[in-house]
C-alpha cells in the first residue's frame, strides 16, 4: 500500500517572525493505517541576508547581517485506527548571525542562540474515502497545539532577530482534500488556521501539491502561504522591539523526494525558497532525512 510507502519529513523552523517561514505543512493527504507509522530523524539549514520590510525587499539583515538557520529534528506518525493519525514533531533550533565583534561588544549580543524550540502534535482524521475505479478522493481534518518546551527567549529587544522561537502556544486546525490515481499521480490542496498567543498575531495558511508516489519513489512539489490577520510592520508604525507581535506572510515553494534504501528505512530530502513575504528573512534551504518506518 502507498500509505506503508510513502514516509518523508521536511524539518520545520517555525519562528513567527524575521527568522523563518513556517514551511510545508506538517498534514499529508496518505494515513498511516492501524498500528503503522514511521519515525524520522531530520537536519535542515537556510539562510538569508535578504529581509522582507515594508515597503521594500531590503539588503542586509539589521544588526546581524545574514543569518544562517538550521535545525535537527524528530517527527513521528502513527496510525491508531485506519482513520485516525497521531503526528508529532520536536525541533532543536540554532540561529547564528554574522554581526562583527565591534557591534556585539557596543549592543552587548551574541551571535548565536540555539536550544529545543516548540513542541507540536497533532492529530488527524480522514472520514471520507471516495474510490472512483482509477481514482479516489479523500478528506482530510486535522486539530493541533505547538507550546514552547526549550527555555529561549523572545523578548531581547534587536538580539531577537535571531531568537528561535516566540514562545506561543499556538492551536491549529487545517482542512484537506487529496485526489489520487492509480498511476501515482496525486493532488492535494489545505487549507487553515493558526490561533497563537504571546501577542502573535493569528494567521491563514494553504498549500497546493503536487506529487507522484509509487513503492520505490515519492516526489513532490508544492505551493505554501500564510497570511497574517493583524500585527506590527518591523521598523515601523507601532513597532516596539517586541519581533512576535509583527505581522508576518509570505509565499514559498519547494519539492521533496523519498526513496527506500534498506528493507524499512528509506532517505528523504528537499529544498524551498521564499518568492513574497513580509517581516521575514528571503531565505533557501535544504534539508535531509533518515525515515524508518514500521
Amino acid at each position: 500500500m502507498i500509505k506503508k510507502q510513502l514516509l518523508f519529513i521536511l524539518a520545520v523552523t517555525t519562528l513567527g517572525y524575521v527568522n523563518s517561514a513556517y514551511s510545508q505543512s506538517p498534514i499529508s493527504g496518505f494515513m498511516q493505517g492501524k498500528g503503522k507509522g514511521n519515525i524520522s530523524l531530520s537536519y535542515s539549514s537556510e539562510k538569508y541576508d535578504q529581509v522582507y520590510l515594508v515597503p521594500n525587499l531590503a539588503d542586509g539583515v539589521p544588526i546581524f547581517n545574514e543569518v544562517q538557520i538550521s535545525s535537527a529534528s524528530l517527527y513521528a506518525t502513527y496510525g491508531i485506527t485506519n482513520q485516525l493519525d497521531v503526528v508529532f514533531s520536536l525541533p532543536y533550533i540554532t540561529a547564528k548571525g554574522d554581526a562583527s565583534q565591534e557591534v556585539l561588544n557596543n549592543l552587548d549580543y551574541e551571535n548565536k542562540r540555539s536550544g529545543l524550540q516548540d513542541v507540536s502534535v497533532f492529530v488527524k482524521y480522514n472520514p471520507f474515502y471516495f474510490d472512483y475505479g482509477a481514482t479516489s478522493l479523500r478528506l482530510i481534518g486535522a486539530v493541533g497545539v505547538k507550546t514552547p518546551v526549550g527555555g529561549y527567549k523572545e523578548d531581547e529587544g534587536l538580539q531577537s532577530i535571531i531568537a528561535i522561537g516566540n514562545r506561543s502556544t499556538t492551536v491549529s486546525a487545517i482542512g484537506l482534500a487529496m485526489f489520487k490515481m492509480d498511476s501515482g499521480f496525486f493532488a492535494t490542496g489545505q487549507f487553515g488556521g493558526n490561533f497563537a498567543s504571546n501577542e502573535v498575531p493569528n494567521s491563514y495558511i494553504s498549500e497546493l501539491k503536487l506529487g507522484y508516489a509509487v513503492s520505490k519513489f515519492y516526489g513532490d512539489a508544492y505551493l505554501a502561504n500564510q497570511f497574517s490577520t493583524s500585527g506590527v510592520d518591523i521598523l515601523g508604525e507601532g513597532f516596539q522591539g517586541f519581533f512576535p507581535a509583527t505581522r508576518v506572510s509570505y509565499t514559498k515553494i519547494g519539492a521533496n523526494v523519498y526513496l527506500p534504501v534498506y528493507q524499512e528505512f528509506g532517505v528523504a530530502t528537499g529544498i524551498s525558497t521564499l518568492l513574497a513575504g513580509r517581516n521575514i528573512g528571503k531565505a533557501t534551504g535544504v534539508y535531509g532525512a533518515l525515515v524508518y518506518k514500521f
